[in-house]
């Protein structure tokens, strides 16, 4: 009998279907979170028949978003931030890594996942700076024009877009079209921040990068679209690609070497360099 057979009614939250994959929660199932099920556990045993440390796909964009607000509030001063697709709350939401450097910085998270909206109901409740939107944001306008994203945040100033292990779940084209309004949309002096599911294009891990879509998108999640670097830069075409590291040159680069935090003592195992992350600012 699986987990899904079982819940009593009252374990479901309304409007979720425990038989059906969810991003938002197999995302919490890759960094060892409790809000998920069976049939979400399921997509990660399938990936890992052909990637064992797919967890670890989780685990670098989770760090890279980490490091990249930390930039953004720290360097850039960035004081507000529309985080689209935040998915389940774990440890360091971006609103608690910016508002560490300054407590009235303003966060928006956007999401259309039922559990997810759930637990965004409970951040409302505890902090007066973050807000929840229940929105698709893959549908550009509906998100901008959101009369609570217009509220708090101020589009006459700054501010950071993050699209942080997002759009490799928009299979629809290849995006370029979507960033585009939103970054029309962005003031000047404003950051956006990516990190993607990747195709290195090398023999060595094109042919893992690409297995590893067919089961993303044949899994009950039915998406996880790994880009080549021409393919993710598109994204922010027009926009100043900021340095990933010292004396780096101004480009894509993976999760886990976009400035990280410290030396790395143990070479990154394959998955772990097929997740790649930019951020670029609009001048």
């Amino acid at each position: 009998m699986t987990q899904s057979e079982f819940l009593a009614p009252s374990s479901v939250p309304v409007g979720v279907d425990p038989t059906r994959a969810s991003i938002a929660r197999v995302y919490d199932a890759a960094l060892g979170g409790k809000d998920n099920y069976d049939i979400d556990r399921e997509v990660l045993r399938q990936v890992a028949t052909k990637a064992p440390e797919v967890a670890d796909l989780a685990w670098s964009n989770r760090n890279f978003l980490t490091r990249a607000v930390r930039f953004l509030a720290q360097q850039a001063k960035i004081k507000q931030f529309l985080d689209c697709g935040s998915g389940l709350p774990t440890a360091e939401n971006t609103h608690q890594i910016a508002q560490r450097v300054d407590p009235d910085t303003q966060v928006v998270y956007v999401d259309n996942d039922p559990v997810v909206i759930a637990h965004g109901q409970a951040i409302l409740e505890e902090n007066p700076n973050t807000h929840f939107v229940s929105a698709d944001i893959f549908q550009p306008a509906d998100v901008l024009n959101n009369e609570t994203v217009r509220e708090h945040l101020d589009f006459t100033q700054p501010l950071a877009l993050l699209q942080v292990g997002t759009l490799h779940h928009y299979v629809a084209d290849n995006g370029a079209d979507l960033m585009r309004d939103y970054i029309a949309a962005l003031p000047r002096g404003s950051f956006v921040v990516i990190a993607h599911f990747f195709d290195p294009e090398t023999d060595e891990l094109s042919g893992l990068a690409r297995k590893m879509e067919d089961l993303f998108i044949h899994s009950p999640m039915g998406s996880g679209k790994f880009r080549t670097e021409r393919q993710i830069l598109e994204f922010v075409d027009g926009l100043e690609i900021m340095p990933p590291g010292p004396g780096k040159d101004p480009t894509l680069e993976l999760c886990d070497y976009w400035w990280p935090d410290g030396p790395k003592l143990t070479p990154l195992n394959q998955v772990e360099r097929c997740i790649a992350g930019v951020v670029a600012r609009k001048p």
